[in-house]
């Protein structure tokens, strides 16, 4: 059904993989460790313009904070009037909301299309999407710190403690960097405007910053440590493109009114 999503993720991440077992070999845990951490950095790479489409779209937002508060004294009382006016000026501006999602729609389709692909090495005699079955035996043992990249902490058994070992670190650096790479990109930003826009950024604001790391700590359990291992590479991307990105392109300062003696 969603085919159209998995074969370009396990495309990726076959390229990734076959590039890696070149050099390290086609058993080589750590060559499919490589490949799950360029495959995220590939396709946020991809995501880049959507992300900057993003930032232009909370900029836009800002600088259209004054002539909000003047529509508010203007319709002082009548929020009909107000909303009808700030939806108006949004249009005017080119605001569109749907850009402020764009991003997280993009990763949202990477996380789900590489989740199913990982999941669906299970036969060891059967191919998965573009991998071949040789390809899916070197998946089914590859392993990191000796945890299989398959396992997962509900799954463990006897092999709990080694699992654990690598998986619950995973997890909790992924919340907290959740959590923290959120907060700095909140502090950059002005107050969220009124209107349908500025709703839909405190939304993001609050899922970004408290929903999502509590979302991976308890989800953490039931997935695979290579789906951690995707969070965490995840996350390093996007804290080190939001200090890049806040260092050269920084947010523009409103300009004081020049008032003539």
């Amino acid at each position: 059904m969603l085919d159209f999503i998995y074969y370009p993720v396990s495309a990726v991440l076959w390229v990734w993989h076959t590039a890696f077992a070149a050099l390290l070999g086609a058993s080589s845990g750590l060559a499919w460790v490589l490949a799950i951490v360029f495959l995220v950095m590939t396709l946020r790479a991809l995501l880049f313009r959507p992300f900057m489409a993003q930032l232009k779209f909370s900029r836009a937002l800002t600088e259209m904070q004054p002539k909000m508060q003047e529509i508010k004294k203007k319709h002082a009382g009548d929020r009909e009037k107000q909303a009808a006016a700030i939806q108006q000026l949004q249009a005017d501006a080119g605001v569109n909301i749907l850009t402020g999602f764009l991003p997280i729609i993009g990763q949202t389709v990477v996380f789900i299309g590489l989740y199913h692909v990982l999941r669906s090495f299970k036969d060891p005699n059967v191919a998965n999407y573009v991998f071949s079955t040789g390809q899916v035996q070197s998946f089914l043992h590859a392993k990191f710190f000796g945890a299989p990249l398959t396992a997962t902490l509900s799954t463990a058994g006897s092999s709990f403690g080694t699992v654990a070992a690598v998986a619950i670190p995973l997890m909790v650096i992924a919340a907290i960097s959740t959590h923290f790479t959120a907060r700095a990109a909140i502090s950059r930003q002005q107050p969220p405007a009124d209107g349908a826009a500025g709703q839909q950024a405190r939304i993001m604001n609050m899922l970004s910053q408290w929903v999502f790391p509590v979302g991976v700590l308890m989800f953490g359990p039931v997935m695979p440590v290579a789906i951690l291992l995707y969070f965490v590479t995840q996350n390093a991307w996007t804290f080190a493109q939001q200090h890049l990105v806040a260092s050269r392109f920084p947010q523009p300062q409103p300009r004081a009114d020049t008032v003539k003696p």
